[in-house]
């Protein structure tokens, strides 16, 4: 068919320039604005935040936008694929959650700092304190707050993914949290068992479907590799935990170091025959002169030579928890830290038996040092 007349004699550079102008003016009108990709950056932010107050703190919380209308739309249900949630020796390039749990009677500026230098990205760190109701208690809970309060306000590659402190529903049973007072053999079992009872409590509060790993730090860990967590989950154990050491002053005025946590060990003969003349709700412990189970201590086996394989791992039957290192699912299978006797055992000790019973193994780094506060 023929062209009409007035196209035959327009000028085909006026044809191109009116087709460019008519493009320009569409992707005028249908690109987003820039009100618009702030929205959707808003979206993103929103996306992967928790959606409810009460969900557990994987994720910080905000508040569902309104709707047009004034009414917020219902409550979402969220599915979660529990076959998705890994532990893997690379959890850094798994983009793997990891829940930092700590028992916090006294704040030590050096146990934030040295969480701080942790370099696990801090955006897949959640973390989780209970503080004792009392006066002492008060005064680590508002350090600490002032402390949270200037990181999350801070660079964003410092910022942790949530922030949550518990607070007590019990009092404790010893007044003084004095290192001396703490280690009475007399207040022991008292002690562990109130102790048990705030890690499982900090727990199952804090636990969410989406954590990989659970690293149980004491409040008074003031010094460890910032590769921490990358070292203890390159070995893929199920539980495993380093030496606790301490560093002091020896009798030539020279910095020094010595063991400090004594509850990771391999059994004896001599102590499954010292728990079978027990009664149920007695229990072992270590440490104490009049208490003789050669056991294998890990604190005694350590290699303190520069040269030291800080990567040998060995077999343990307890654990102790300073710097304790648990696969979320051996925590949802049901190892907690029994606050009663457990085959003669409690708190971290008592939960090396329980997680054993369930099939998994604990594992120990001897050559491998993390370091507690001196008082």
């Amino acid at each position: 068919m023929a062209l009409p007349r007035v196209i035959r004699r327009t000028n085909p550079m006026t044809l191109v320039l009116a087709t460019l102008l008519a493009l320009g003016f569409l992707v005028f009108i249908f690109s987003p604005s820039s009100n618009a990709a702030a929205i959707s950056t808003a979206k993103r932010k929103f996306d992967s935040a928790a959606a409810h107050p009460l969900s557990p703190p994987t994720a910080p919380f905000q508040k569902a936008p309104s709707s047009l209308k004034g009414k917020r739309p219902p409550p979402p249900v969220v599915h979660y694929h529990m076959n998705n949630v890994t532990t893997t020796s690379d959890p850094v390039g798994n983009q793997e959650n990891i829940l930092i749990l700590t028992p916090l009677a006294r704040f030590y500026q050096g146990y934030w700092n040295n969480l701080l230098k942790l370099s696990y990205p801090h955006s897949l760190i959640s973390i989780g304190f209970i503080t004792p109701k009392t006066r002492e208690g008060n005064t680590a809970t508002a350090a600490l707050q002032a402390a949270i309060a200037q990181t999350q306000n801070g660079p964003e590659d410092q910022r942790f993914a949530s922030i949550s402190i518990l607070r007590q529903d019990f009092d404790p049973p010893i007044s003084s949290q004095d290192e001396a007072e703490r280690h009475k053999k007399e207040n022991q079992k008292a002690r562990r068992s109130a102790m048990s009872r705030a890690r499982n409590s900090l727990l199952f509060t804090t636990i969410g479907p989406s954590t990989s790993w659970v690293l149980w730090l004491d409040a008074d860990i003031v010094e460890s590799p910032p590769s921490l967590i990358q070292d203890l989950t390159s070995h893929d154990k199920p539980v495993i935990v380093p030496n606790c050491f301490q560093r002091f002053k020896n009798d030539k005025g020279q910095w020094d170091i010595r063991p400090y946590d004594y509850n990771s060990w391999q059994d004896s003969q001599q102590a499954a025959d010292l728990a079978a003349k027990l009664a149920p709700d007695d229990i072992l412990m270590e440490g104490y002169a009049d208490i003789a189970t050669y056991r294998t201590l890990m604190a005694r086996t350590a290699d303190l030579s520069e040269t030291r394989n800080q990567k040998e791992v060995v077999q343990l039957d307890g654990v102790g928890g300073t710097a304790l290192l648990v696969k979320a699912e051996v925590h949802r299978d049901g190892a907690m830290f029994p606050p009663f006797a457990f085959y003669h055992l409690m708190e971290t000790e008592g939960f090396a038996k329980m997680a054993r019973r369930l099939g998994w193994s604990c594992w120990g780094l001897p050559n491998y040092f993390v370091y507690h506060y001196n008082e």
